[in-house]
């Protein structure tokens, strides 16, 4: 009993330090919990982070982006989305799941590539280029058109943006997509399938609604989903996988965040 009392209180101190630490960076930023004006005069401009797709018009290119979501849900979650361009084309597609509206939930090209989500400076995830770009690229159109709730959100424990991004990410493991521990909805999974892949595609998770699970990936490391809450070690490099945070190192989609 004494080990699982010291399990649960080092879980619980990891939680609301990692709290404590969200909210000290989401106060520090520039644009703070309310963004002056409010969402509609947020910033969405281009982060400058996607390769000039003119200047590498013959390169094929995917980019995963996160980041932190608007307002005070910024403080627990993210909001991911993918980029790609064939060898040839000179705009990139945007594909990502969003909340308001009716009908489908999966938007093609709504925001600019590598746009400012609404106040929040974008992380870039993957980046791939070349051959290993074109080959994934039908396969991620494919992923996108077997997404199983193209019609459903729910902000928790999911289907929500990152519930979408993990799902394109099992289907295509050579996407090497690693979302941080902070992406909400990452690991709901159907009550009828709660065992399969990882969100990178390689490994196995053990998932009940995104609410109570278990992850071993190539790119999650070990991770604990307890509420949504998620805390684990990654090795690929060495550093804590942490809640509301994302994790200690690059992992933390909030720390440059201006």
């Amino acid at each position: 009993m004494l080990p699982f009392k010291v399990i649960l209180l080092a879980f619980l101190c990891a939680v609301l330090l990692s709290l404590a630490a969200s909210l000290a960076q989401a106060t520090r930023s520039e644009e703070g919990l309310s963004p002056r004006g409010g969402w509609a005069s947020a910033r969405r401009d281009s982060a400058g982070l996607a390769p000039d797709p003119r200047r590498y018009v013959n390169e094929a290119i995917v980019q995963v982006y996160a980041a932190p979501t608007y307002g005070w849900k910024g403080v627990v979650a993210v909001h991911p989305w993918i980029i790609f361009k064939r060898a040839g084309e000179t705009r990139y597609t945007r594909y990502e799941v969003i909340s308001w509206g009716r009908g489908d939930k999966v938007r093609r090209n709504a925001n600019l590539a590598d746009g400012y989500w609404y106040g929040a400076r974008p992380r870039v995830l993957v980046t791939q280029r070349g051959d290993a770009a074109a080959a994934l690229i039908p396969q991620i159109e494919a992923a996108i058109r077997r997404y199983p709730w193209p019609t459903t959100y729910r902000a928790w424990p999911g289907p929500n943006s990152n519930t979408f991004l993990a799902h394109i990410g099992r289907e295509v493991p050579a996407l090497k997509l690693d979302l941080p521990a902070n992406a909400l909805g990452k690991d709901y999974r159907s009550l009828w399938h709660p065992l399969g892949l990882p969100p990178s595609g390689r490994g196995v998770q053990l998932s009940l609604l995104g609410v109570l699970g278990l992850t071993v990936g190539a790119e999650e490391g070990v991770e604990v989903n307890v509420l949504g809450l998620n805390l684990g070690v990654d090795f690929t490099p060495l550093r804590l996988r942490l809640p509301f945070i994302g994790g200690i190192g690059r992992d933390n989609v909030q720390q440059d965040n201006p």
